[in-house]
């Protein structure tokens, strides 16, 4: 089958968590048979960031970001079996979900793909003319990057036909253990972008126990830090490519993720970074939030943290025998659990019992 997708960027993960995501499944769904066309614009410097090139297993669509351009990519959309409008793309994001629904076959299964979804609902919540509240009815299905049970229930509670977490997950090509890199080494390390959304959380979670700890090194990546105050045991190293994440998260003693406040409030949506570090055997320190007992045991296979406190004591009596049991513990947990070939498995049976609800009603 034919699937059109339409997101943020395939090529590069500036200021593009989703990257890592969509590489993992869409290659995962190739290797299973589908024809893939990920189109994306031109838009936020990502092209002058890739960190790859058109990947073999998909066709690449790079277009300007104006309205000639989006016609024309939303006429391919006639060509495709299954058509996806992923939200976050960040240019002409409304136009997009609505030209999927006018301009795809009507035996195509057409289909939202949320990676973002606890702000998604937020904003459908205060908007009863919002563009995915409207086009719900017309949807096939929407899939979610997480959320659980709350976001099923809330998106079905909106009008979805169906509404499916597709969690994140590992590609052991991608993400392994490699040796050790002398710039990256410090006690604990961070890597995210800096949000609004993310920031008073990481003040508590990873700012305040380094302020708290300062004969420990800690060391932060990522956009948008250079002018953020920190205390002077904190090293701000800025963006990180995907190449270099293995080293990131191999090195440390720790690494520490930091859930969105949506993503925390709502739960059951580990972040890429979670599965990149595990990937990588990498000790990981990650803030509460309901559902991580589903993906890492923690205390065995992760270290959770209520709040900044208990991160400054599990860094306090962490040893390197003991990050390296945990990492070596969610290493085996994820490989055997959670990579995105078993991830491409939900989808295919999603996408095929969709197909064969369509055919029967035809």
């Amino acid at each position: 089958m034919k699937i059109a997708f339409y997101g943020s960027s395939l090529l590069s993960s500036y200021w593009n968590g989703a990257a890592t995501y969509y590489r993992g499944i869409l290659s995962a769904l190739a290797s299973r048979g589908y024809d893939i066309t990920f189109y994306e614009p031109d838009a936020f410097d990502r092209q002058k960031h890739r960190d790859i090139e058109p990947p073999s297993w998909a066709r690449s669509v790079v277009y300007d970001a104006d309205e000639a351009s989006l016609r024309r990519v939303l006429a391919e959309a006639a060509d495709a079996d299954i058509v996806v409008k992923a939200n976050g793309v960040g240019v002409f994001d409304k136009e997009l979900l609505e030209g999927i629904l006018t301009q795809s076959r009507p035996d195509a299964i057409k289909l939202y793909w949320d990676v973002d979804a606890a702000a998604t609902l937020d904003e459908m919540r205060h908007d009863a003319d919002h563009p995915v509240r409207r086009a719900l009815p017309e949807l096939d299905m929407v899939l979610t990057y997480g959320g659980g049970p709350p976001v099923i229930d809330d998106y079905e509670g909106f009008g979805a036909a169906q509404c499916v977490p597709i969690y994140n997950a590992l590609d052991p090509a991608t993400h392994h253990p490699v040796p050790a890199e002398p710039a990256f080494a410090c006690d604990l390390a961070f890597l995210a972008n800096r949000l609004p959304d993310r920031e008073a959380r990481v003040e508590e979670f990873f700012l305040a126990p380094a302020a708290a700890l300062p004969d420990r090194k800690f060391l932060i990546g990522g956009n948008g830090w250079h002018d953020k105050q920190m205390s002077e045991n904190v090293r701000d190293v800025g963006h990180v490519g995907t190449g270099q994440h293995n080293a990131f998260n191999c090195t440390p003693r720790a690494v520490l993720n930091v859930a969105r406040d949506s993503m925390a409030r709502i739960g059951y949506s580990p972040a890429t970074r979670v599965f990149e570090a595990a990937g990588a055997a990498a000790c990981l320190i990650t803030d509460a939030w309901e559902g991580i007992e589903l993906f890492l045991e923690p205390n065995k296979e992760v270290l959770v943290a209520r709040d900044g406190k208990d991160v400054a004591e599990h860094l306090a009596g962490l040893t390197e025998e003991k990050a390296r049991a945990i990492g070596e513990a969610a290493l085996e947990r994820v490989l055997r659990e959670h990579t995105y070939e078993l991830r491409a498995v939900e989808v295919d049976k999603v996408l095929r019992a969709a197909r064969t609800r369509a055919e029967e009603v035809a």
